[in-house]
């Protein structure tokens, strides 16, 4: 059997759980990578500038980032949690929906930015159900969970691409004849999820704002509203199921619930859970050494560098490939972040097995140790065409896996407080969007062979930092055991 007996219990006590969680991480994968093949279309829409159009890249990437960070607000109890994944995955679907009606580029940012809060808050609250109905046992359900995010960036861009313009979507302008190879090789600029390249490719392209808008887009964005709506329907459904409603009429259970709720609820106030700024109370956290705050920073630290090598490669392998001395033709250069997006989805398809079989602390280390070697290799063979696909790909699949790892990781470190599900997924975020700025300011100004330097470093920096996490968290057993010693020695007197 691909897991024991055990597991397959533990799901089947929480499946209706666990496949709700799933499935809002699929929302999650489809906001993800919606906006960079459409983002010419939208721009066509508003009647903008391709400079105007970077704040809507931003506006996502920065109101993701507070949305991770205040989506542990909702955790205290699980009818706040389902309650903010119903409206998180609802504002999703309603979001696609008024999408093709934003013909402004201020409106299409605040519509963007509602939908990364709501991303930010899935993010955390799923991640943080998981850890908490699993324990010891979230990491195989956290790689399914993940899995998904993959699959719906995979979705995505098909539902979209039939209803892409091949020329100008806006009529009256002067085309010339490679009008639909620029459209092309512009959209596939701006396929990842980075902002700099915008800047840098906006001096080349004049693209018309003035004249009749021809785009088709807006059937996109409906058609992905209906595939999303099925998520918040099963969000209600389990709401429903556990009658988490202040209306419903099966009250026995409801009271049992809310007797388990505010016991739950005081285990909670003990351990410092209440978002990212709960866990910085200083009544929960005074009496705990400095080796519990480390386990915090240095697990941070590694989602902070990894999310961010998966944001930049995303964003910034197209124009790498495309410039000397690799200068790949536009399209097979666009099949790099598909290519990197499909092994990710498969490398955490394969983990859900690898995480049964082994530790999470040999699985990270497996995987930053590989993704060290892929960024070299792809150092020193930065000029054979063939390898820089095979990198991406194997790159893809080392990297798929840690996440989620550092999440189930970083909690039994911590004895499952849960401020540490909160304080990485942030961190990731924050990352993402750092890491993506910086590497587009070097390719700027340093040319591109900087894009895989940039990479290198970070992996070898994020391997350094992995083991000295591995370190800590050898002083903070070390120095737990040693306390319950003493308070053992201190008490066995006393009971005599």
């Amino acid at each position: 059997m691909l897991v024991d007996n055990r597991v397959w219990a533990l799901f089947k006590g929480h499946w209706q759980h666990t496949l709700t969680y799933w499935s809002v991480f699929f929302s999650f994968g489809l906001c993800i990578a919606f906006l960079g093949p459409t983002i010419l279309d939208l721009r066509c829409q508003t009647q903008s500038t391709l400079q105007e159009i970077t704040w809507v890249f931003f506006a996502q990437q920065l109101f993701l980032m507070l949305g991770s960070a205040l989506g542990g607000l909702f955790k205290k109890t699980l009818r706040c949690s389902l309650s903010a994944l119903f409206v998180s995955s609802l504002v999703i679907s309603v979001v696609f929906a008024i999408i093709p009606l934003c013909h402004h580029v201020l409106m299409l940012a605040v519509a963007m930015a509602i939908s990364g809060t709501a991303m930010g808050v899935i993010d955390t609250i799923a991640n943080l159900q998981l850890v908490k109905l699993y324990q010891k046992d979230s990491a195989i359900f956290l790689q399914v969970l993940h899995f998904f995010i993959g699959l719906g960036a995979l979705v995505s861009p098909l539902v979209a691409d039939p209803f892409l313009s091949e020329g100008s979507c806006v009529l009256g302008g002067n085309m010339t004849a490679n009008s639909s190879t620029d459209l092309h090789h512009l959209r596939s600029s701006l396929a990842g999820k980075g902002t700099t390249p915008l800047h840098n490719v906006s001096h080349h392209y004049h693209l018309h704002t003035e004249g009749i808008i021809t785009t088709n887009v807006s059937y996109a964005f409906w058609i992905m509203a209906l595939i999303n709506l099925p998520v918040p329907v099963a969000v209600y459904v389990l709401m429903y199921r556990e009658r988490l409603f202040p209306c419903s009429d099966h009250s026995p259970r409801l009271l049992d619930k809310e007797k388990n709720s505010q016991k739950n609820q005081q285990d909670h106030n003990i351990q410092g859970h209440g978002g990212l700024f709960g866990c910085c109370n200083y009544a929960d956290v005074k009496d705990r050494p400095a080796s519990y705050f480390l386990l915090y920073i240095l697990g941070g630290a590694v989602l902070f560098i990894t999310d961010g090598i998966i944001g930049s490669y995303t964003g910034f392998i197209y124009t790498y490939a495309v410039s000397p001395p690799l200068s790949l033709p536009h399209k097979t250069a666009g099949c790099l972040t598909s290519v990197f997006w499909a092994s990710v989805t498969v490398g955490r398809l394969a983990s859900i097995y690898l995480s049964y079989r082994y530790t999470q602390q040999r699985l990270i280390s497996v995987s930053l140790a590989g993704m060290m070697a892929v960024q070299c290799l792809l150092l020193i063979l930065y000029s054979s065409p063939v390898f820089l696909f095979m990198g991406t790909c194997v790159l893809g699949l080392f990297i798929s896996s840690v996440f989620p790892c550092m999440v189930a990781l970083t909690e039994d470190m911590v004895n499952y407080k849960g401020c540490a599900t909160t304080v990485l997924v942030t961190s990731a975020g924050t990352g993402e969007m750092v890491l993506q700025l910086l590497t587009g300011q070097l390719i700027h100004s340093k040319g591109s062979y900087s894009f895989m330097l940039v990479g290198m470093i970070s992996s070898c920096i994020g391997f350094t930092v992995f083991l000295g996490l591995l370190y800590i968290q050898h002083l903070h057993r070390s120095s737990q055991a040693a306390t319950s010693k003493e308070i053992t020695m201190t008490e066995k007197p006393s009971s005599e």
